[in-house]
C-alpha cells in the first residue's frame, strides 16, 4: 500500500517534528467515530467496570475497545505513518484525550519519550485525529516547530488536578510560547509528531468537547529499555525483529480475555511508566499494586 504523503510533506516533518493539518476522513466519518465513542460512555457508567470508562480510553484502549484498535488501523492514518515510518509499523498505545467544556484541564510543556523506557528513538510517531473541533478557544495542542531537534530534556512531575497527563509531568526549562503554533484541526483532520516534540494544549473555554485520539506507532526496530517486558500490536507489514510481544485486537469490547491481557500490560508497562516517580501514578495504580 503506497505512502500517502508527499516528498515535501515528509521533508517538513523531518525538518520541523510535526506535520499538520492532514485530511484522513470527512466530517461524517469523524461525526461517526465521536458518536461510538459517547456511546460507550452511555453504556458503561462509573461502576460498570473494574475501572472507570476514562481508564482504558487513555491507557492502552486498543486493547479492550475495538473502536480504538480499529481507528488505529485506519488505512489514511497508516498511508501518512508510513510516509514518515517505512512499511511495518505496530502500534504501542491508542489513547482518547477528551476535554469537557469550559473546563480548566491542561497538558503540560512536555517530550512524550520522557517516560516511555524508548530511548530517544527517531522511529515512534503520534497520530493525533480530531474527533471534535480542535481550536485554541478547545484547547488544542500547541508544537514549538524544531524542538525534536533537541535530546530529552529535564523534566518535574507535578500531579496537579487540572493536568491530563499521569504525572501532571512537564519540562523544567521554560518554553516561550511565542515560538509556538496552534495545531488547528477540524473533525476528520490528524497532525503527526515526533517523541521528541515540545507540545502542550491550554484548558476548553469552548461550548463544546474536545475529543483527540492519539496513536502511537513506532517500528519494529524500536524496543523497550526500561520494563522487562512491552507489547505492541502489528498494523501493517511485518515484525521481522521481534522487540515486542505482539497481541491482537480484541473480540468484543472489555472480553475475558482482553481484560486479563490490559491488567497484565498494565502491570509490566508500569515499570517503565513510572519510573522514578515520588507518589502514585494515578492512571497506573492498577499496575503498580501487582508488582
Amino acid at each position: 500500500m503506497p505512502a500517502s504523503l508527499s516528498s515535501a510533506q515528509a521533508a517538513a516533518y523531518t525538518r520541523d517534528g510535526c506535520l499538520f493539518p492532514i485530511d484522513v476522513m470527512d466530517r461524517a466519518e469523524a461525526a461517526q467515530w465521536r458518536a461510538r465513542v459517547e456511546a460507550l460512555e452511555a453504556d458503561y457508567p462509573d461502576g460498570s467496570l473494574p475501572q472507570p470508562l476514562n481508564q482504558y480510553f487513555r491507557i492502552n484502549g486498543q486493547l479492550v475497545l475495538p473502536l480504538m484498535a480499529e481507528i488505529a488501523r485506519h488505512p489514511a492514518v497508516l498511508d501518512a505513518v508510513q510516509s514518515i515510518l517505512g512499511p511495518d509499523l505496530l502500534v504501542w498505545s491508542c489513547e482518547l484525550f477528551i476535554k469537557e467544556p469550559n473546563t480548566p484541564k491542561i497538558v503540560s510543556w512536555h517530550q512524550d519519550l520522557t517516560y516511555w523506557g524508548m530511548g530517544e528513538t527517531d522511529e515512534q510517531v503520534t497520530a493525533w485525529i480530531a474527533l471534535s473541533p480542535a481550536t485554541r478557544q478547545s484547547g488544542c495542542i500547541m508544537f514549538v516547530a524544531g524542538s525534536h531537534n533537541n535530546r530529552i530534556v529535564e523534566h518535574r512531575d507535578t500531579f496537579h488536578a487540572d493536568n491530563l497527563l499521569s504525572r501532571g509531568q512537564e519540562i523544567a526549562v521554560e518554553v516561550d510560547e511565542k515560538d509556538a503554533s496552534d495545531v488547528v484541526l477540524q473533525p476528520g483532520q490528524m497532525s503527526l509528531h515526533h517523541g521528541r516534540m515540545f507540545h502542550a494544549s491550554g484548558p476548553n473555554v469552548s461550548d463544546d468537547r474536545r475529543i483527540g485520539c492519539a496513536i502511537r506507532y513506532v517500528t519494529p526496530g524500536v524496543k523497550q529499555l526500561v520494563a522487562e517486558r512491552d507489547y505492541a500490536m502489528l498494523v501493517r507489514g511485518c515484525d521481522g525483529n521481534c522487540n515486542w510481544i505482539n497481541v491482537a485486537p480484541p473480540a468484543s469490547a472489555f472480553d475475558v480475555d482482553a481484560m486479563s491481557l490490559y491488567n497484565r500490560i498494565m502491570q509490566d508497562q508500569s515499570v517503565a511508566l513510572t519510573a522514578g516517580a515520588t507518589q502514585t501514578v494515578g492512571l497506573y495504580a492498577g499496575g503498580e499494586q501487582r508488582i
